[in-house]
C-alpha cells in the first residue's frame, strides 16, 4: 500500500522533471565551459581599469593622510 502512494510522483518525477532538469544541467555546463562573451570580457577590462583607479587613489589619499597625520593608522576605531 505505501509503494503505491510513491509510484506515482517517482514516475512523475522521471518522465517530467528529471529530463528538464538534465537538460537545464549540461546547458548551463555547456555555457560556462565556452567562456566569457565579448561584451562580458569588454565589460571585465573596464572592471580592472576602475579597479587600478582606485587603488591609485587609495593609495593617494594614504599618502596625504601620513604626511598630515602621521598617527591615523593608530587611531582606535570607534563608530
Amino acid at each position: 500500500m505505501d509503494m503505491d502512494v510513491l509510484i506515482a510522483p517517482i514516475i512523475i518525477f522521471m518522465i517530467v522533471v528529471a529530463p528538464i532538469w538534465l537538460i537545464l544541467h549540461y546547458r548551463s555546463k555547456r555555457q560556462v565551459s565556452q567562456g566569457l562573451t565579448e561584451e562580458e570580457f569588454t565589460q571585465l577590462n573596464e572592471l580592472i581599469g576602475k579597479a587600478d583607479k582606485m587603488a591609485q587613489r587609495i593609495e593617494t589619499l594614504e599618502a596625504i593622510l601620513d604626511s598630515e597625520a602621521p598617527q591615523w593608522r593608530n587611531r582606535d576605531e570607534r563608530i
